[in-house]
């Protein structure tokens, strides 16, 4: 494990370490204007959503690490304190890309990245159109994290109004994951498409309280084909299964295993943990777990 100081690094070495480290970032495509009415529009991928009552989204307009000017974002907040936060999915990556370029103040990102603007119901920037969901939104502060290149400023923002697309909807209303295929910031050039080869399902033990890690026989803790991964599904059960229902799942499913393996024991408990890891792939939890139980009844 590599140790590091911040501090003793070179900052672009610290920028390039940390984005390569935090990622897959959200994106906010953040269209503001100046305060002599001059749209703009810049991706950020210093940006998560903070609260939801009040509504309120964070991101963060850096200043440039060579030059330590400002970004234009920036200037437009604190003359005009008012953004919309546009949600980037992969039909628009490249425009968005493309407006990201360092034009000068007085040009129109809309009008070089081909989005198209609509005007929003609150505030004065406009929305992207082309975004499934675009946040109208009032600036509760900025504030600077420094005065020196790379230092963030938070620009705190309070959602006022929503505009989802409907396409990226389902049956009750919310947000598909998988229609609205959003991409995030990875380090360097790299984004990442949250699609359905990407895409996978925890779930949350929001009612569940599970056995944890220190409930774990040895034998289970201690596998050579069990990953963390798979120890964390079985740790998140609220309850062992007995030992009944163990036999009787033992006698049904796996007598074949315990026949052909019976004077191996090591082979056969390698072969019981390789079975279980296989359940544990079908979401098949109780079944893991009466197959990993079976070796000590």
């Amino acid at each position: 494990m590599l140790s590091l100081d911040p501090k003793e690094l070179p900052v672009p070495k610290v920028h390039q370490l940390l984005l390569g480290a935090i990622g897959p970032r959200p994106i906010a495509f953040a269209s503001t204007v100046s305060e002599s009415g001059v749209p703009n529009l810049s991706p950020f991928s210093f940006f998560n959503v903070f609260s939801a009552n009040p509504p309120v989204v964070i991101f963060s307009p850096a200043r440039n690490g060579r030059t330590n000017t400002n970004k234009d974002t920036y200037h437009n907040v604190k003359q005009v304190p008012e953004v919309v936060i546009n949600v980037v999915n992969f039909d628009m990556v490249q425009q968005m890309s493309l407006s990201s370029s360092p034009y000068p103040p007085e040009t129109d990102e809309f009008l070089k990245s081909g989005f198209t603007p609509l005007a929003s119901d609150l505030v004065k920037p406009f929305r992207v159109a082309e975004s499934p969901v675009q946040l109208e939104c009032k600036v509760l502060e900025v504030r600077e994290l420094g005065d020196q290149g790379a230092a963030g400023n938070l620009v705190i923002c309070e959602v006022l109004k929503m505009h989802i697309n409907e396409n990226v909807l389902n049956a009750d209303g919310l947000i598909d994951q998988f229609k609205i295929s959003l991409v995030a910031r990875m380090g360097g050039n790299w984004y990442c498409h949250a699609n359905e080869a990407s895409m996978f399902e925890v779930q949350k033990p929001l009612t569940t309280i599970g056995i944890g890690f220190d409930q774990l026989p040895k034998d289970v803790l201690t596998s050579s084909v069990l990953t963390g991964n798979d120890l964390g599904i079985l740790a998140s059960v609220e309850a062992l299964p007995n030992e009944t229902d163990v036999n009787e799942f033992k006698l049904l499913e796996l007598s074949e295993l315990f026949v052909s393996l019976e004077s191996q024991p090591e082979k056969l408990e390698l072969a019981l943990h390789q079975h279980a890891k296989e359940l544990l792939t079908q979401n098949k939890v109780l079944e893991a777990w009466k197959t990993l139980l079976a070796f000590n009844n």
